[in-house]
């Protein structure tokens, strides 16, 4: 299987296919990865590395998959803290004593969508199947943020608010951070309504919310790149644009790899993003 854009390549470990930034790579500081659907050992609809808990899987395959994935990564599952995903711009400050929330301890928050921290050795987990991932590295304080921006967290400005949490926690400046986008849904895949385009002319002004999206020939329907937007989002929020890299995989064009809720629906599972500092 050969999946590689100018940005993200892929990796195998321990018979774990999963996919990296470069970027993110070579600095030295961090593991990261982010799923695919194969080399898992769930069953049927959720074939076959499915990472959610929530999905109706059964719970000791979706353990394996944590298992491997934690080989493939070289972290550990107890290491790891799951966000509780509502499509909020709510941001939680990682602790030691959130390891293992949400694989091997019961979560005691809900409403998260982004996660930040400065402790080696915490990994973050965050979940897709079409929304965008947000990978945030500060090198200079030794700091990360990983963040889901579907459409209403960039509407929200997700990747800016993540950005924010971390420069209040740890004095990230944005200027010296290297975000990342992640596999999720394409401009050409991506189909809305008026009342999703009303909302980004609403958040990013009527010209530049314009230029995300365009007719597609449907009445009342559009073509609205995510991508590109959450790209504007980071580039507001201060990141050099030559420290912004997107993945350019998208995961309803590719559903033998990814899971897609556009392509699958509800009967499907979900992949996940980690980050850890080294």
């Amino acid at each position: 299987m050969e999946i590689k854009t100018k940005e993200m390549e892929l990796r195998k470990r321990e018979q774990v296919p999963y996919l990296a930034f470069p970027a993110l790579e070579k600095t030295g500081l961090v593991k990261h990865g982010f799923s695919t659907r194969l080399g898992g050992a769930s069953k049927g609809v959720y074939d076959s590395m499915n990472l959610s808990f929530s999905r109706g899987d059964d719970r000791e395959a979706v353990m394996e998959n944590y298992r491997r994935m934690a080989k493939a990564l070289d972290v550990s599952p107890d290491s790891m803290v799951l966000s509780w995903q509502t499509h909020t711009d709510s941001v939680r400050l990682v602790t030691e004593e959130d390891r293992g929330k949400g694989i091997l301890k019961d979560r005691d928050y809900r409403d998260v969508d982004g996660l930040i921290t400065n402790i080696p050795g915490i990994t973050l987990v965050t979940f897709y199947a079409d929304c965008v991932p947000l990978y945030f590295l500060d090198p200079v304080h030794k700091a990360i943020g990983l963040s889901h921006s579907g459409w209403r967290g960039t509407v929200m400005r997700m990747g800016a608010k993540t950005l924010e949490a971390m420069r209040e926690a740890f004095g990230t400046n944005a200027e010296d951070v290297i975000g990342c986008i992640g596999p999720s849904i394409c401009k050409e895949c991506f189909e809305v309504g008026e009342e999703v385009t009303e909302e980004f002319q609403k958040a990013f002004g009527a010209e530049t919310g314009e230029g995300l999206y365009r007719p597609n020939g449907k009445p009342g329907k559009y073509q609205l790149d995510l991508w590109k937007a959450n790209e504007i989002v980071l580039e507001e929020a201060g990141v050099k644009p030559e420290n912004i890299h997107t993945a350019g995989l998208c995961t309803r064009c590719n559903p033998h790899i990814f899971y897609s809720h556009r392509a699958m629906g509800n009967e499907r599972g979900n992949l996940a993003a980690f980050l850890a500092l080294k």
